[in-house]
């Protein structure tokens, strides 16, 4: 019998160019990507940890403009296999849970600038899993049947078998990217804040450049906690989670737009995320930080800016279960502009 406190504290967490050589790059101008990528730095899925804080110590120095290839666990750091079974859920070890790669120290980051990881490689595991469990999920009241699934992932084609005439396609993406908050307490991984953390926002696929405030020197980035496929919302509380290798772009962005929360950007679209205890809330923030982003790139007044939120931005949750906040992001699309 699997107890219902470990069933919901399990499903939380899992709902889960040295300085010198810096170029000052604007936030609204993604970095170009090249199309054969050898990193300059590799860490593994031993190269881990599983809180935010100021006080871990970092895997790697690098400087801004570095290319890393990093492999990460599945959601549970490793204690899960295609073959698992639902009595596993009760048996996980909750300190090997949301394991991240990292910290990396990006060198000449400062409080104050912006990070930039542009999101190169997304390499899923040959399987994933996704399970249910009671206590947690939007629609927790009514599901309260433990169920765990296990899935081959079909790379080839890229879709994974969901149930027979049912195929799902595989659209990989970190479930948590984030830097290092202003503090040496050990935050837990469980919901994002405004250093990212645990945003589980689908749209964070290959081509992806996310912006991160920066709040400690070094800015100690990690990734994790990584998803074969997701809808927005993750509403039954597990996504495809699944081992994957990245290779990302990470560099320090100086004297251009700050911001306080992560935003992020394709070639199509403009996107700003908010975080809260509420739809609402986060939804609101969302919207004010695309009104600023509006006024400070696009030369509109804040009320012109709010109209054109109204006309074009489009609100879409990203996340509601990785409580005690949810993620809400607003896109704007780039073809709305004169030149994009």
């Amino acid at each position: 019998m699997i107890r219902l406190t470990a069933l919901i504290l399990i499903l939380c967490l899992l709902g889960c160019a040295q300085a010198q050589n810096e170029t000052v790059v604007e936030t609204g101008a993604p970095l170009e990507a090249t199309e054969t990528i050898e990193p300059d730095f590799v860490l593994t899925d031993e190269q881990t940890h599983d809180k935010f804080s100021s006080a871990i110590p970092p895997a790697v120095r690098v400087p801004s403009g570095s290319v890393i290839e990093v492999t990460t666990h599945e959601a549970t750091g490793g204690q899960f296999a295609l073959d698992s079974t639902v009595e596993a859920l009760g048996s996980i070890d909750m300190d090997r849970v949301h394991t991240l790669t990292g910290p990396v120290y990006v060198e000449g980051a400062e409080w104050g600038d912006v990070l930039a990881v542009e999101l190169l490689e997304l390499e899923t595991a040959d399987w994933g899993w996704m399970a249910i469990l009671p206590g947690f999920g939007f629609l927790a009241d009514e599901f309260q049947q433990a169920v765990y699934r296990g899935f081959p992932l079909n790379k080839e084609e890229g879709v994974l078998e969901f149930a027979e005439g049912v195929r799902v396609p595989l659209e990989p993406f970190p479930g948590v990217m984030g830097v290092a908050p202003d503090t040496d307490e050990m935050l837990n991984t469980i919901p994002p804040r405004a250093n990212g953390g645990n945003m589980d926002d689908p749209n964070l696929v290959a081509g992806t450049t996310v912006y991160f405030p920066v709040f400690v020197e070094g800015a100690l980035f990690s990734i994790g906690d990584t998803h074969g496929a997701q809808g927005l919302g993750e509403v039954s509380g597990t996504a495809i989670e699944t081992p994957m290798r990245i290779v990302y772009r990470i560099s320090v962005l100086k004297g251009g737009r700050s911001i306080e929360e992560p935003q992020y950007e394709t070639d199509t679209y403009y996107a700003t995320t908010g975080f809260g205890t509420t739809i609402d809330e986060a939804a609101k923030k969302a919207t004010r930080y695309m009104i600023d982003y509006i006024v400070e790139t696009r030369g509109l007044d804040r009320d012109e800016a709010y109209m054109l939120c109204s006309l074009a931005g489009d609100l879409k949750i990203a996340e509601t279960v990785d409580v005690p906040h949810m993620l809400v992001s607003m896109h704007l699309p780039k073809s709305i502009f004169s030149g994009g």
